[in-house]
């Protein structure tokens, strides 16, 4: 089995134009807001302390990574698995992130 890219967040997973303000409070309820209590905590602590801080291009990187399945997110962060190379950047800030 090959590890294929994962596709980055469809444009339906988030409203166009979204107000900045809206956007990250959304973020930071989704972050929250999981399915599994590892992803719910480690997502709301790099949420709440890095979204503020990121670019409109990073904001659709993290948006991207909301979009994935809490089983596959939480064994990249926590190095089980390799991420897939277009999710890896944002994957490893938040593996670093302390």
């Amino acid at each position: 089995m090959t590890d294929a890219p994962i596709p980055s967040a469809p444009v339906e997973s988030y409203p166009q134009g979204e107000p900045r303000e809206t956007r990250l409070k959304r973020m930071k309820m989704r972050s929250m807001r999981r399915g599994i209590k590892e992803m719910d905590i480690i997502l709301m602590r790099f949420a709440e302390t890095e979204l503020d801080g990121m670019s409109d291009a990073e904001l659709d990187d993290y948006d991207a990574i909301l979009t994935q399945n809490d089983q596959d997110l939480y064994q990249w962060v926590s190095g089980q698995k390799q991420a897939p190379a277009n999710l890896a950047p944002m994957i490893d800030r938040i593996a670093g992130h302390k």
